[in-house]
């Protein structure tokens, strides 16, 4: 499949480069990739410079975010929360429209430090925010309930674990959940309609205390049923 990934931070490589040991084409959407690629410093979180992982993974192409969306039969948002809906906008409604789009983003607000809080909640969600600002996107939220590497490797964990989609459309969730078992998932839960994606951003407050109570990331959901 021909897939762009928006967004050149960790989770964006992460995905990325899953998606091409997998056998997909995988092309990069940046705002500026020759400015991406310019970069010789690490970043505020002290991720080596996008060029580095680039070389590393020869293959994957770069592209603008509209250039990234165009080509591209499935599109996912990796791209921080605040700044979804202004990529996706870069993207192109157009380029957007009638494609499967996996938002794995979250409504993370970092203005009053850590831990950050939600800038969306109960009523709405950023699933829905995207939906409706790009009505005919087909839009499925999944994978914001975990890091970016167990994204990709579910069973580095000792035990399986729980992932969950919320979209509108039924053929898009199932060829979301097609992706998430090539990546190794086992008990893929659909929520529903796109409105669920409003559970699923919201325990993102209890995995950063447990993230915060455990001292580490590499932890999941499990639902025992």
């Amino acid at each position: 499949m021909n897939i762009a990934v928006l967004g050149t931070g960790m989770v964006g490589r992460t995905i990325a480069g899953r998606l091409q040991e997998l056998g997909h084409t995988v092309t990069v959407g940046t705002r500026d990739p020759q400015a991406t690629l310019a970069r010789s410093e690490p970043d505020a979180m002290g991720t080596a410079p996008y060029a580095v992982w680039a070389a590393a993974h020869d293959g994957i192409g770069s592209a603008t975010f509209a250039g990234a969306a165009a080509s591209a039969e499935l599109i996912v948002n990796a791209t921080s929360g605040a700044a979804s809906l202004e990529v996706l906008s870069r993207a192109g409604n157009e380029n957007l429209a009638g494609k499967v789009l996996v938002d794995i983003a979250n409504p993370l607000d970092f203005s009053q430090g850590m831990p950050p809080t939600l800038f969306v909640k109960d009523t709405d969600s950023l699933g829905e925010q995207i939906q409706r600002t790009f009505p005919e996107a087909k839009v499925v939220k999944t994978l914001n309930t975990l890091n970016a590497d167990l994204m990709v490797h579910p069973a580095a964990l000792p035990e399986g674990s729980s992932v969950f989609v919320s979209g509108n459309d039924d053929d898009a969730k199932k060829t979301v959940t097609g992706l998430l078992e090539e990546f190794g998932h086992t008990d893929v839960i659909d929520l529903g309609d796109i409105t669920t994606a409003r559970g699923t951003e919201m325990l993102l407050p209890v995995w950063l205390r447990l993230w915060g109570a455990l001292g580490t990331s590499a932890f999941n959901f499990k639902i025992v049923r």
